[in-house]
């Protein structure tokens, strides 16, 4: 038995004429037009910047409304699905994918439709009439998606990496804080070139990792400071045509109270429009992050490397199997994961400067691309720093027993004799060790040029982590 589904239509239309859109979407025209001839790879435009650009209606009805420009009836129902939007509901009426028009217009259109039908609906009307309740007369009153959609960009910018990705970075950061107190006494050789170098404690090395993450949870506070400002009330080139004057700090105070986030309308709404510097130095700020991370997590999995043939003076946690075929292996998942994140980041930013730098004239045209791979950047910092700093860096120990055997047995002890005996002389005592596989202190003895209490004296690990 063959079951045929027959799905229904209904005839919507705008300036191109009619289309058919299915009867069960409360999306319009352009958007069903842009399902057609933007069928573009898997990735929708993201939920946040749904969520944004409907705030953007609710505070442009209600600005609208206030002016007498819109009527209170109509501007009540906007708002009321747009706080449905914001609220999470009507997913399924967004199936725009990122590669579209580059300005966004489907995609504000999208909203606008949406927004419309459903208060037609609501108001009892016919979805699909554009009456009482019009997608571009009402629903996009006073707006373009030339300000609108970089105006959305801002704020899911904004919500995103004040919500998830600060508080996200700063747990690890706690961690790596916790870490370098934990371990600040456990004396251990220090790396450079790959190479055996003088004497750090663990908690040192840990003191860096801190230390870099929290000047890059600074560079992304300070880089927030532009991405407050929007484009909003600019309209289609920067110039605020079809506005009231005074509409941009209007509706931008509205956005506040929505968001409880400091935006303020942007001093010059022509570099607004026609370029996004200030999100291409966010975005920069979150390639220095990754940069940063992929320093830490490439240390935490050498450093934990082993457990019999690696550097194992760490003891990550054991969080699953890590091999199919091998029994008892356990592998720096979590590391692995972070440095994999932070390959893509960079990645992101790569795309999110070469599509800056596409402002051609009044309008950069590859904002859908730019906020893909911001969000999704930001996401995935987020989430693996968060995974990272509880089921890695929180339960990460010290192999002191290996520690303690890689110091005894350093050649580069040998540094603190230098000033003493001369660089020569302890270089040929460091390489002689090397050659007779002997100790240090044997073969420094052996040399005459310095005597047991003397060695003994100078040769302390313990004094050699600072400053004599």
């Amino acid at each position: 038995m063959v079951i045929v589904i027959t799905m229904k239509f209904r005839t919507e239309f705008d300036s191109l004429g009619k289309i058919k859109v299915p009867s069960d979407k409360y999306w319009g025209a352009s958007t069903q037009r842009s399902n057609k001839y933007f069928d573009i790879g898997d990735f929708l435009v993201r939920p946040i910047v749904i969520k944004s650009i409907a705030m953007i209606k609710k505070g442009a009805a209600i600005v609208n409304a206030k002016n007498g420009d819109l009527d209170k009836k109509i501007s009540k129902i906007i708002i009321k699905v747009a706080n449905e939007i914001i609220s999470g509901k009507h997913k399924e009426h967004f199936p725009l994918k990122v590669w579209q028009t580059g300005s966004g217009t489907q995609t504000n259109m999208n909203v606008n439709e949406v927004i419309s039908n459903r208060a037609i609906q609501l108001l009892g009307g016919k979805i699909g009439s554009k009456k009482p309740v019009h997608p571009n007369d009402h629903v996009n009153k006073s707006q373009s998606t030339n300000d609108v959609f970089p105006s959305a960009m801002h704020i899911s910018i904004a919500i995103r990496a004040t919500g998830k990705l600060l508080p996200s970075l700063k747990l690890l950061n706690q961690e790596l804080k916790k870490k370098s107190k934990e371990f600040n006494k456990i004396i251990k050789v220090g790396r450079t070139h790959l190479q055996d170098a003088t004497p750090i404690t663990l908690g040192q090395e840990f003191s860096g990792y801190h230390s870099q993450l929290t000047k890059c949870i600074k560079r992304i506070e300070h880089a927030l400071g532009e991405i407050y400002f929007l484009a909003q009330g600019g309209t289609a080139v920067g110039t605020g045509l079809n506005t009231r004057k005074g509409f941009d700090k209007k509706i931008v105070s509205e956005l506040k109270k929505m968001t409880k986030l400091p935006f303020k309308p942007s001093d010059n709404k022509f570099a607004a429009l026609a370029a996004h510097d200030s999100i291409v130095n966010f975005s920069g700020t979150m390639n220095t992050t990754a940069v940063c991370l992929m320093k830490i997590a490439n240390d935490i999995r050498f450093l934990g490397s082993g457990p019999r043939a690696g550097y194992g003076e760490l003891i990550l946690p054991e969080n699953e199997p890590g091999s199919s075929i091998m029994p008892g292996k356990v592998n720096p998942t979590q590391s692995e994961a972070v440095t994999m994140v932070c390959v893509k980041v960079i990645g992101n930013h790569n795309g999110i400067t070469m599509a800056g730098s596409h402002g051609h004239f009044e309008l950069n045209v590859f904002k859908p691309l730019i906020a893909h791979n911001i969000l999704q950047s930001i996401d995935l910092l987020a989430d693996s720093s968060k995974n990272f700093s509880i089921y890695c860096i929180k339960g990460t120990k010290a192999n002191k027993n290996n520690i303690k055997n890689y110091l005894e047995n350093s050649l580069m002890l040998v540094t603190a004799l230098a000033p003493h005996i001369g660089y020569d002389h302890a270089a040929k005592i460091a390489k002689n060790a090397l050659k007779n596989n002997t100790k240090l202190k044997d073969e420094a003895l052996k040399s005459g040029l310095i005597s047991e209490k003397n060695y003994n004296r100078i040769v302390n690990p313990k004094k050699m982590i600072g400053p004599s």
